[in-house]
């Protein structure tokens, strides 16, 4: 190890203790240990993290999820049903850990001797997050929550999809994968107040005050009328046009939803009077006649492929882009020019970096997921 500290390792010298499964809490981690902080990850020894077995498996049998969520990470295994590993595991957080990560079913890591106050009273210095799936206080605070339920019950699959057709689930885990970026947020937040204070806290984040936020916008709109929203698709409420439209091989996204730019695509399509057609004239009156624009719109788009209206809105600058599969996502000159998908070596996966760069530096992938206990000898001195 260098003496010195890249800018790309913010976090260098913060050593956190995972307690997690599944997504949340992984993630909380991964952002940190792509930071630079020295992850450890607790794992159960039979079967280790959940995710573990999710997604799809490479030949190796490793599996997708675990991969992309566990990287930069020493792993040990921990058998919490034991009284002697649950005080091995105590006094290594208190003694050794800067924060304690964790998202166990409410309750449970209380009931194990390992719960915030157990562990904050013994060092004050601890930053404990919970991780939990309603919230610390309320009627559902001891209920357990997956992402979808999140969605469900928090109000975004009711504006996903399209209006008339079952409910939607937004295609990554969002809400699990958010809880765990606020997560990081509070945890960082609170690392900076320790260095003014000398003092710990107590995080607490959930899966469902996560998916309310998502919905800020649209919480706030509702009340103007209070009506229920519509689905829009692939559209945006209150914006025109905005939205994705099929092309003679595929979809693209064009993005106009203001009278300049309105005024140009009018012009490229060969129709600059419809700028004047008093149900355009504006982006609230193009919204309210949403349905006559894309009658105008759909029939003369669908004539031609992607690349040749791409090409046609660039040259004017109106912002468009292609719906593209994963695969063509990765491949993209702009996501290679990025160098965000990262590699150990030439034989591994391409794993997702963190989406931040400092002094132009994107933080380097140090080491791929660990396999189960992969650090017990390092970290616990088994044998």
């Amino acid at each position: 190890m260098t003496d010195t500290i890249p800018p790309t390792r913010p976090l260098h010298g913060i050593r956190v203790v995972e307690i997690g499964t599944s997504v949340a809490a992984p993630y909380a981690a991964w952002i940190l240990g792509a930071l630079g902080a020295e992850i450890v990850k607790v794992e159960r020894p039979d079967t280790g993290d959940d995710a573990r077995q999710w997604g799809r498996l490479f030949p190796d049998g490793r599996s997708s999820f675990f991969l992309a969520m566990n990287q930069n990470k020493q792993g040990i295994t921990v058998d919490l049903k034991n009284s002697e590993q649950r005080q091995w595991l105590f006094e290594y957080c208190i003694a050794r850990a800067d924060v304690v990560i964790q998202n166990m079913r409410p309750g449970r890591i209380e009931e194990i001797g390992l719960g915030p106050l157990d562990l904050t009273s013994a060092n004050k210095r601890l930053i404990y997050c919970n991780l939990g799936a309603f919230g610390r206080v309320g009627p559902l605070k001891d209920n357990a929550g997956y992402d979808p339920l999140m969605q469900a019950y928090g109000g975004l699959m009711s504006i996903t999809g399209e209006e008339g057709r079952p409910p939607v689930r937004v295609g990554v885990s969002i809400i699990d994968m958010g809880t765990g970026m606020w997560s990081a947020i509070g945890i960082i937040s609170a690392l900076f107040r320790r260095e003014e204070t000398g003092q710990g806290c107590v995080v607490d984040c959930s899966l469902f005050e996560t998916a309310l936020a998502w919905t800020t916008n649209q919480m706030t709109t509702v009340q103007v009328d209070q009506r229920d929203l519509e689905r829009l698709g692939s559209g945006a409420r209150g914006m025109a046009p905005y939205q994705a439209y099929q092309c003679s091989d595929g979809y693209l996204v064009i993005a106009a939803p203001n009278d300049r730019l309105f005024e140009r695509l009018c012009v490229v399509l060969n129709h600059p009077e419809w700028k004047n057609d008093p149900r355009f004239k504006t982006n609230q009156s193009r919204f309210a006649n949403l349905l006559e624009l894309n009658e105008f719109l759909e029939p003369i788009l669908i004539n031609e492929t992607r690349s040749y209206w791409q090409n046609k809105l660039a040259t004017t600058g109106i912002p468009c882009a292609p719906v593209q599969t994963l695969l063509e996502t990765i491949s993209d000159q702009q996501t290679q020019a990025l160098g965000i998908l990262q590699q150990t070596n030439a034989g591994e996966p391409k794993m997702m970096g963190i989406p931040l760069s400092f002094d132009g530096e994107r933080p380097e992938l140090r080491s791929m997921a660990p396999s189960l206990g992969e650090h017990n000898h390092r970290i616990k001195g088994d044998t």
